[in-house]
């Protein structure tokens, strides 16, 4: 699967686990665009507008991580957190303060596609 932000192409390392199966099974005849906002500071969330299979545990995220949460939401992070999510994966190649200067300066969309 690919991931663009503001139709600029990330690299992601996906997990393998029924969240990210799930999220492949949704993609795989259109693109999924979610609209996302800015929260707290240090990470960019957004609705699915589905639920997928979830397997929360607490997690203290970092940068570049793509979680889950509450089955429904997708959240990105430009810094870090801790809560109760599921991962499906992590935004490579890129340093922190790229990943700021990409998610920090106001809401963006992000598409995922195969």
């Amino acid at each position: 699967m690919q991931m663009l932000i503001n139709n600029k192409k990330v690299e992601v390392q996906w997990e393998n686990n029924p969240s990210v199966q799930a999220l492949e099974k949704l993609t795989k005849e259109n693109p999924l665009t979610v609209h996302m906002s800015m929260y707290g500071g240090f990470e960019q969330v957004g609705s699915l507008g589905h639920t997928l299979p979830a397997s929360d545990r607490h997690i203290t995220t970092q940068s570049g991580d793509i979680m889950l949460y509450c089955g429904n939401q997708i959240v990105v992070f430009y810094g870090s957190n801790s809560w109760s999510y599921t991962r499906l994966g992590k935004i490579i190649n890129q340093s922190n303060s790229q990943l700021r200067e990409l998610l920090g300066n106001g809401d963006v969309t992000i598409t995922i596609k195969r």
